[in-house]
């Protein structure tokens, strides 16, 4: 059950990025690493505190892998 709410909230998160076209490919990579972190926060720990600290640290690191 776990893993199609992950899968659902993948896919959910790919669809809202590619409606933003006029996002810049840093922004697209925040947003999409504090989704991914997120959902695997929550995977890891089950808690809110696992969930939000994944979220920052993906953010973070999206950041950091979109920078030019």
């Amino acid at each position: 059950m776990k893993t199609k709410l992950v899968a659902a909230a993948f896919a959910a998160s790919l669809l809202a990025l590619t409606g933003c076209a006029n996002m810049d490919r840093q922004t697209a990579g925040t947003i999409g690493g504090a989704v991914v972190g997120g959902v695997v926060g929550d995977a890891l720990t089950g808690s809110t505190l696992g969930t939000v600290g994944g979220a920052a640290a993906g953010a973070y690191l999206g950041r950091e892998a979109t920078k030019r």
